[in-house]
């Protein structure tokens, strides 16, 4: 109950996104969908995930846009300046929704641990939530990259999410339903 209730909430802040997508004809509010697809790479991925992490797969991106890229300089501090705002944003209002459920303070915890990408590499959970991210890139935001990027740039992006990724996210990557465009360059990024 209190699992149904959280992600409805988590749902319903991301459903307030004023950044639009449309998605096979329907148009959702951005990060709401972004969390749906979440969820479901999640399942897809580790159908077993304990419910910490089905939480922090559903609000990795919760209300992303309070935090505009712009508002950071457009350059590589800048940029990490604003991811590191923006997974401290995430675990926020992730222990806001949690704790307003009545979720313990362990499980909000380990969901806020993931959020906030510790023990990356060492950790079972964060690591798997990270293939989660990846794969969710690349099945869902990869063309539309490829689309505003330098063969060189996509290049660099496709090896840099590889290293994040686990052996595991790796085998379920190279499943994926790729365009030809897509495939040709994420092979030339892992040759």
């Amino acid at each position: 109950m209190k699992f149904e209730k959280a992600l409805m909430l988590m749902d319903k802040a991301n459903q307030q996104d004023p950044n639009k997508e449309v998605y096979e004809g329907v148009t959702y509010a951005k990060e709401y969908i972004y969390g749906i697809r979440m969820s479901k790479r999640l399942d897809d991925f580790m159908p077993n995930a304990p419910e910490s992490l089905k939480l922090a797969a559903r609000c990795q991106h919760i209300c992303r846009w309070e935090i505009p890229r712009n508002s950071f300089p457009m350059d590589r501090v800048g940029y990490l300046t604003w991811r590191n705002e923006l997974k401290k944003l995430h675990a926020s209002k992730a222990e806001e929704i949690l704790t307003s459920v009545e979720y313990d303070k362990e499980v909000i915890d380990e969901v806020k641990m993931m959020l906030l990408k510790k023990q990356l590499k060492k950790n079972e959970l964060t690591q798997a939530l990270e293939d989660v991210i990846c794969l969710v890139f690349l099945e869902y935001y990869f063309d539309a990259f490829m689309a505003k990027h330098t063969e060189e740039k996509i290049i660099d992006i496709v090896q840099k999410t590889w290293a994040k990724m686990s052996a595991l996210g790796h085998k379920a990557a190279l499943e994926l339903p790729f365009s030809d465009a897509g495939l040709a360059l994420v092979q030339k990024a892992l040759a």
